[in-house]
């Protein structure tokens, strides 16, 4: 088999289109043949630095779709044949685009924050993969969305996604603006994905005891101690792992992130798609900042 490997942590030129032996399966797994996988920015993170759970080598991606070739001893409840996905009605690029992102997104609107008919929600890179995605989830449950984009040509991507209200920048500076689009009060929640660099912004943009849900760690991390929180607000690193602990829990939020794909509440956007043996492109388009939507690796 091939895989996109990374001996070394750096930049895109670090990965490289690898043969590797196939896989001998263990009980209780499944031997699944690739036919889509999504790139997204954990991808690049764990490419460009140690975290826990990853070290080099590293066979990069974290999402996708294919098919059952073979199964291991014990496993009784898939088939050789079977389609890794929960509904046959979605497409396997759909399916690749709204995996990951999908189940982020489904987190940030029920556990971290439950969003409410008429609550206010900032969404930082609203023209993204999780943005787009973020964003036709807060309005299927009756929420105000304030989409924020790093390039004024992303505006209107966000605005067809159903964003009410679009903001342009890449950095801090936008509480303002956002208290006067919420009538002096402040957001519900922010849903911020910007790193150092929109961290103290989100939290000034929020009302008393407004959520700031911050998962632009990959960016980097400020250092605060809780007096400096504002107006009482809660601070939430949301990650998807506690969405998902159990198999249970991956079934049915997977169930309710596909929902609304065959309902047509979501559409995901196909930003680009890449030969997977040019996933090194893929990560620097992805990390220019330029690309809008889900980007997709076809082997």
């Amino acid at each position: 088999m091939h895989a996109i490997l990374a001996n070394d942590y750096g930049g895109p030129e670090v990965m490289s289109w690898t043969e590797l032996p196939d896989p001998v399966l263990r009980p209780g797994e499944a031997l699944v043949r690739l036919r889509v996988a999504g790139v997204n920015f954990m991808d690049t993170g764990v490419r460009r630095m140690p975290l826990p759970g990853w070290s080099v080598p590293i066979v990069l991606g974290v999402e996708g779709v294919g098919e059952i070739t073979a199964l291991g001893e014990g496993v009784d409840n898939l088939a050789v044949g079977d389609r890794v996905a929960w509904y046959d009605t979605i497409t396997d690029e759909t399916a690749a685009a709204v995996m990951m992102q999908g189940l982020t997104a489904n987190h940030f609107i029920t556990e971290t924050y439950a969003i409410q008919p008429g609550d206010a929600a900032v969404v930082h890179a609203a023209a993204g993969g999780v943005g787009l995605l973020l964003t036709q989830m807060i309005k299927a449950r009756g929420g105000t969305v304030i989409g924020i984009v790093s390039r004024a040509e992303k505006a209107s991507i966000a605005t067809e996604a159903g964003a009410d209200h679009v903001l342009v920048g890449s950095g801090g500076g936008f509480e303002d603006r956002v208290k006067q689009l919420t009538q002096g009060r402040g957001a519900d929640v922010v849903y911020d994905g910007g790193g150092p660099a929109t961290f103290q912004s989100s939290q000034r943009a929020l009302r008393r005891h407004g959520v700031h849900a911050y998962y632009g760690v990959l960016m980097g991390n400020p250092t605060l101690t809780p007096m400096e929180l504002p107006s009482s607000i809660l601070l939430s690193y949301p990650a998807v792992a506690d969405h998902v602990p159990t198999r249970e829990a991956l079934v049915r939020r997977t169930a309710e992130v596909f929902d609304f794909v065959v309902s047509g509440r979501v559409t995901p956007r196909i930003g680009g798609r890449y030969a997977l043996a040019e996933a090194s492109q893929a990560h620097r388009d992805i990390e220019s900042r330029r690309t809008a939507g889900k980007l997709l690796l076809l082997p």
